[in-house]
């Protein structure tokens, strides 16, 4: 369903005279998702993993290589995401409701009955349908990235893009938040692009794991077979884990 080509990209970091010096950020990075399957991208910090996040969704282009989504339906809109600071991700003045509704207005899709929409998000994250006046301020952490996870989900994506989703949570919200997400992707055959430092998460949710070290992806891998890793800095994670 998405098929990423040898995709690079680089940013300037200084400039002496005429001259300007680009660091090299993610370096021909290839792999594909199959509907209603879980990659893991895992890395260190200053992997590059934000970037890639950020080129799947479309804020930034690569320098070299392609993303394309293979995609047969006709939905509007195809990819989501979640991202790791539920905080930031949400609209302090707007409640609930006006939160959910965000992503519909921006497409300029027309709901029929967007209070009915309203609950059966919140029903399938399992937040209570009492909450729809709240302020993202009124929420726990656990619920606000349930809500960020509704919001998602309400122009009905084939592919999400999941940032770092539970590491900003306590390991009792973690474990509800992967279990949650496990249970949504049965559900709706979604499929996942799960971006993170955290192994163990990542092993949970994901088929396929790819280690990113250094912008490039030195190894991909089912998840089933981790045991059978050859590079030594998936060794190391593992060894760690």
């Amino acid at each position: 369903m998405l098929i990423v080509n040898k995709i690079s990209k680089r940013y300037a970091k200084s400039k002496f005279g005429f001259k300007t010096q680009y660091q090299q950020v993610l370096r021909d990075i290839s792999f594909v998702i199959k509907k209603g399957e879980s990659l893991g991208i895992v890395g260190e910090s200053g992997s590059g993993k934000s970037t890639l996040s950020r080129l799947i969704l479309g804020l930034e282009k690569p320098d070299s290589g392609n993303i394309h989504f293979n995609i047969d339906d006709s939905s509007s809109l195809q990819i989501s995401a979640v991202f790791q600071d539920y905080l930031s991700s949400v609209n302090p003045a707007m409640n609930v409701s006006q939160i959910l509704l965000e992503p519909l207005h921006i497409q300029k899709i027309t709901i029929k009955n967007p209070t009915q929409l309203i609950d059966d998000l919140l029903d399938k994250v399992g937040l209570p349908c009492h909450l729809k006046k709240r302020y993202p301020q009124e929420l726990s952490g656990g619920q606000l990235q349930r809500l960020c996870i509704a919001r998602a989900l309400s122009c009905y994506p084939s592919l999400i893009v999941l940032d770092e989703p539970t590491s900003s949570l306590d390991v009792v919200n973690q474990l509800k938040i992967l279990d949650l997400l496990k249970s949504l992707q049965q559900e709706f055959g979604l499929s996942y692009l799960f971006i993170s430092h955290d192994l163990q998460a990542v092993t949970y949710l994901s088929q396929h794991i790819a280690f990113l070290y250094q912008g490039e992806l030195i190894e991909q891998i089912p998840t089933t077979q981790l045991s059978q890793v050859t590079s030594d800095y998936a060794k190391s994670l593992l060894n760690a884990f």
